[in-house]
């Protein structure tokens, strides 16, 4: 694994990154409590707060809800390039993980609330994740307010997923089948055989000269979260490959020499 760490050494740009062998508990990290901006990587945690509220019988799935022009946000996903029309809820977490649809994430920020996402961020134990504006909200960003997140916020989120301690088993899975659904494969997963992509969730996030990436991989070998985060690039296409050859390198470290 030590070879990453070398592999970035001589990439431009800040990094962090969070490695586990789910099964052994063996870990491997860098600069892995550093706050970075979260970018849509933030959604997994929008996800497991409206489940939350799901599973606790304050919201019901299949609620339908209207997004209006004004609720329409620009970016990713293809809500906004609609006309104005009801949604089940469901269909707003699908579109918010598997698309990261911008319009659908803030539509459910609107239904469950701001505060009590960053609640339920607390109760699952992530000191270091925060929720602080909604997506495309430039002049939120222009005042600095940024939404945060660590590698390890993002391997531990994914983890309590896959092991059902946060939310049930029902729950946890409605987000793992949707992350293994995932329409953007262009960095940890790339360079991995298309065979293996449906035991691969993640959960990408881009901003200006930002790329992130969250995945958990069940495999043969066994069950593996790999996590990714970079800021100040000279290019988002930049970071896109670096991440993706880091995909690479770890996915051959597990298929040729895992135990």
């Amino acid at each position: 694994m030590k070879e990453l760490k070398r592999y970035l050494d001589q990439r431009i740009g800040e990094y962090s990154f969070y490695f586990e062998d789910i099964n052994s508990s063996y870990t491997y990290s860098f600069n892995e409590r550093i706050k970075m901006p979260s970018a849509d990587c933030i959604k997994i945690h929008i996800a497991i707060a409206l489940l939350k509220k799901v599973q606790d019988n304050f919201i019901d799935l299949y609620e339908n809800v209207l997004i209006k022009k004004e609720d329409m946000v620009s970016g990713d996903g293809i809500i906004h390039e609609f006309d104005e029309k009801e949604y089940k809820i469901i269909e707003l977490l699908n579109a918010m993980l598997i698309q990261n649809d911008n319009t659908a994430a803030n539509k459910i920020i609107d239904i469950i609330g701001m505060e009590s996402i960053n609640e339920v961020i607390k109760e699952m134990g992530l000191k270091d994740t925060v929720l602080k504006r909604k997506m495309m909200d430039f002049k939120s960003h222009e005042k600095g307010l940024e939404n945060l997140t660590t590698s390890l916020d993002l391997a531990n989120s994914l983890k309590l997923i896959y092991q059902g301690k946060y939310l049930n088993e029902e729950y946890s899975s409605i987000i793992l089948n949707s992350l293994r659904k995932s329409q953007d494969r262009r960095k940890i997963p790339f360079y991995i055989p298309e065979k293996e992509w449906k035991c691969i969730g993640n959960k990408t996030g881009s901003l200006h000269g930002v790329e992130n990436d969250a995945a958990i991989l069940n495999t043969k070998k066994g069950d593996f979260i790999f996590v990714v985060m970079a800021k100040t690039l000279p290019n988002n296409v930049y970071g896109i490959v670096t991440i993706s050859r880091l995909g690479k390198m770890m996915w051959d470290i597990i298929d040729k020499s895992w135990k």
